[in-house]
């Protein structure tokens, strides 16, 4: 998610919105119209403008151009969710709101940028996430495919169900499971 988010106004001209998107390389902008969510506008939005099918027909503000919102995602909506609504409705971009009001903008892009993490990386940033749970050689985490596999040397249910929700919070992880495994805790010892 691109945050804090960068907005527009329904009284933008679009050229500044054009340059808005090109420097920041976004893909589309919040319009916020007296501090509520307006609707929003696109890059598609903005080349259909520059070529009208009437010619004489080129809008000048981003409220001429722009896409009332029909949805909108909570802060605390879970990625899968998310990414299952953008497949499912076909669109390319939602705004996230935090108590109304517009903390940034998730794209196809950020979940491409988090499935392309290295395992190796994924793995890095579990481990980080399970050491409240001491001791430190406590677990084993290997990634593979974005799916984690939590070797715990304790039989602690409660405790895995925890090391599961943590590792798949990870951006890019898909999927995890822990099981116990002693043998291996010994293994990497040696």
């Amino acid at each position: 998610m691109s945050s804090p988010a960068v907005t527009t106004t329904p009284d933008t001209e679009v050229a500044v919105a054009e340059k808005i998107l090109v420097q920041r390389g976004f893909t589309a902008l919040p319009v916020i119209d007296e501090d509520r969510l307006a609707g929003v506008v696109t890059e598609a939005d903005l080349l259909a403008d520059r070529f009208p099918e009437q010619p004489h027909r080129s809008h000048a503000t981003v409220g001429e151009v722009m896409n009332p919102v029909a949805r909108t995602v909570d802060i605390d909506t879970d990625a899968t969710r998310i990414a299952r609504l953008m497949l499912d409705t076909r669109v390319r971009c939602l705004p996230v709101m935090d108590r109304g009001k517009v903390a940034g903008v998730v794209t196809r892009r950020d979940f491409l940028r988090a499935l392309a993490r290295p395992d190796a990386k994924l793995a890095e940033d579990v481990t980080r996430r399970l050491s409240v749970f001491p001791p430190a050689d406590r677990w084993i985490v290997d990634v593979a495919d974005g799916e984690a596999t939590i070797i715990d040397r304790y039989a602690s249910e409660k405790d895995h169900e925890v090391a599961v929700v943590l590792a798949e919070s990870v951006p890019g992880v898909i999927r995890a499971r822990c099981y116990v495994g002693e043998v291996e805790h010994e293994r990497k010892r040696s």
